[in-house]
């Protein structure tokens, strides 16, 4: 980072900025890229791209357009959105709800759909991983009643580590992606827009209206060029994500098998189960009713170990009551 060439993003572009969008478009298999702050910047100027004020947009329940955005889906792109329940496990939806809900049809007030959202892994329900073919029919059936579809694609390194396929297969048939280079490979902050060349021209002007104007920002871009380097290691945290799994579940935890890097934990009361946690040194997120424990690679297996030591030695339950 210290040693990046630098330029003026706002003037004539960064050269270590279009060389990091130049890498991730050729991942992804798209024309163009866009480095933006984060990954809900980069979702929020998709939707500015394919919606008008009032339009629709489908996505699955719990993606992260829909809850974990501050509802900038409806404040900024004027997007009315629509959850579509998970009907093929979690997190998964079908191609039947995308052509029910998006074909065109009803009076001139009705609601006009115009956009579908996915998101691989999905985040809320335990990083689960949506295969190829799925994706495939998923775009089909919406290419079929006319949808555009964004991809929110923040762990798709994930997916396609634990999939053994390329980025660009999990990619094909959308009309933009967003990609995180922070996260499980480690940059600092960044992510990328992806998609065709004039998308993306005008998705760096909307950029600049959320106040993303660049400056000397090739020193982050650098990370991000570094963190496409490590995409392979997400494998160490699949597996460490595995073991935690297990461990907990051999301690009495009621815990789903995990796909990627995510371990959800179903405990009666979310409060006392994160206290308990906490008050031996082991620190988690609160996913709804879920307990959330995240592997990434400022965590060595020796870690999952000795997390599992604290919590067995300790006779930490998910339903045990708090101390004070």
């Amino acid at each position: 980072m210290s040693a990046a060439q630098v330029g003026d993003d706002v003037l004539d572009h960064d050269p270590t900025v279009r060389r990091l969008e130049e890498q991730v478009a050729a991942t992804l298999g798209t024309a163009a890229a866009l480095w933006v702050p984060s990954g809900s910047m980069g979702n929020v100027i998709a939707l500015v791209l394919h919606l008008d004020r009032g339009d629709r947009f489908l996505a699955p329940r719990g993606a992260h357009v829909l809850d974990s955005e501050l509802g900038t889906s409806a404040w900024l792109a004027g997007g009315m959105p629509h959850p579509l329940e998970w009907t093929h496990g979690p997190g998964r939806v079908s191609a039947e709800q995308v052509r029910q809900l998006g074909a065109a049809g009803g009076p001139y007030y009705a609601l006009r759909t115009r956009l579908l959202c996915l998101e691989n892994t999905h985040n809320l329900a335990g990083g689960t991983v949506t295969q190829p073919d799925e994706h495939a029919l998923l775009v089909s059936a919406a290419k079929e009643v006319g949808l555009r579809v964004h991809l929110d694609g923040a762990r798709l390194w994930n997916a396609s580590v634990a999939l053994g396929v390329p980025p660009a297969a999990l990619a094909v048939g959308v009309d933009t992606v967003q990609v995180c280079l922070s996260k499980g490979l480690g940059a600092p902050v960044g992510s990328v827009l992806a998609g065709p060349t004039a998308l993306v021209a005008e998705a760096r002007r909307v950029r600049k209206m959320l106040g993303g104007g660049l400056r000397q920002v090739g020193v982050l871009a650098a990370a991000g060029i570094v963190a496409l380097e490590r995409v392979a290691d997400l494998a160490a945290d699949h597996a460490n994500a595995r073991a935690l799994a297990d461990g907990l579940t051999e301690l009495g935890w009621d815990v789903d098998r995990p796909q990627t890097n995510i371990v959800l934990a179903h405990v009666p009361d979310v409060r006392v189960a994160l206290a308990n946690l906490a008050r031996v040194g082991v620190l988690a997120t609160p996913v709804g009713a879920d307990v959330r424990f995240v592997t990434h690679r400022d965590v060595p297996t020796a870690d999952i170990g000795e997390a599992l030591r604290r919590i067995g030695a300790d006779r930490v339950s998910p339903d045990r009551a708090a101390r004070v």
